[in-house]
């Protein structure tokens, strides 16, 4: 045995041997197959092992990438001709008050309410009194990820189309808005002339969920509304709320918010799952609630 061999503790000489395990394990490591949240990382020494750390500065990493990331408003408006849903109908892009993403993240309330160039393009188009001739108006916005529409927008939209489809909803046409925030949805809603508008919208990215997509519902939108006017269905991609669950609780509340002319805190999600029957008087458009 060398003198170096001697002067190394037993402890020490079992951490340095091949194949020692150096990670002290947590024992709620079972749960972790529950949910996607970092929990039962294990430790090494007091510090977190090398690779939870790593995961966790690239997981950081993509949030940030996803909040800065721009809009393709060419490519989307390509998916969603791709999958069928505005084949017949022209995609309008429009853009906020927030100049560029900059002054988006630094005022909120410029993202929540049309350019005027924006707006003078919606009046020229619609006319500056609309009637609430349509049914309802799909508007579709980066918000803080990008990353969440490119990925879900068109697939949404398409597994939506099943439902309502058939039951001859009249839709106006679909608005592409960069640099938007939720709010922005009742503007364009009112200038379009619908009675309900969806926004499909990128959510504040998360360190599991940088591409998470949420949906808000607001019946006679208009400007100046508040959240207490919208129904909101959140994480809507395939590791969260998956498509077709999605699409059954939005079509709920559609088929509701037209039933009884509200939305926001006044009309409940009474859904369960997407394979309960759809309880919502089937068809109002034909009168048969």
């Amino acid at each position: 045995m060398t003198m170096d061999e001697k002067n190394i503790s037993p402890r020490c000489a079992e951490n340095a041997s091949p194949g020692a395990e150096t990670v002290t394990a947590n024992p709620w490591e079972a749960l972790r197959r529950f949910t996607a949240a970092r929990i039962a990382l294990g430790r090494s020494g007091v510090s977190l092992p090398t690779q939870p750390q790593l995961a966790f500065q690239l997981a950081h990493a993509q949030a940030r990438d996803a909040v800065h990331l721009p809009l393709d408003v060419a490519a989307l408006k390509a998916q969603l001709q791709e999958q069928g849903i505005c084949a017949a109908q022209e995609i309008l892009d429009v853009q906020s008050a927030a100049a560029d993403r900059l002054v988006y993240l630094q005022r909120p309330d410029y993202g929540r309410k049309l350019s005027e160039p924006s707006r003078r393009q919606l009046l020229e188009h619609f006319g500056t009194e609309p009637q609430r001739r349509y049914d309802v108006g799909f508007v579709i916005a980066d918000g803080l990820s990008a990353l969440a529409i490119v990925r879900n927008a068109a697939p949404f939209l398409a597994e939506l189309m099943k439902r309502i489809a058939p039951e001859g909803w009249s839709m106006a046409p679909p608005v592409i808005v960069q640099q938007g925030r939720v709010a922005v949805a009742d503007e364009i809603g009112e200038l379009l002339g619908v009675k309900l508008v969806v926004i499909l919208i990128g959510e504040r990215p998360g360190l599991s969920s940088p591409d998470s997509m949420g949906l808000y519902l607001t019946w006679m939108p208009a400007r100046g509304l508040t959240d207490a006017s919208r129904n909101c269905i959140s994480n809507v991609r395939p590791e969260g709320l998956p498509y077709p669950e999605a699409a059954y609780k939005l079509h709920y509340l559609m088929a509701q918010a037209h039933q009884r002319s509200l939305s926001g805190v006044a009309l409940k999600d009474e859904t369960d799952s997407e394979g309960e029957a759809l309880d919502v008087r089937r068809n109002f458009l034909l009168g048969d609630a």
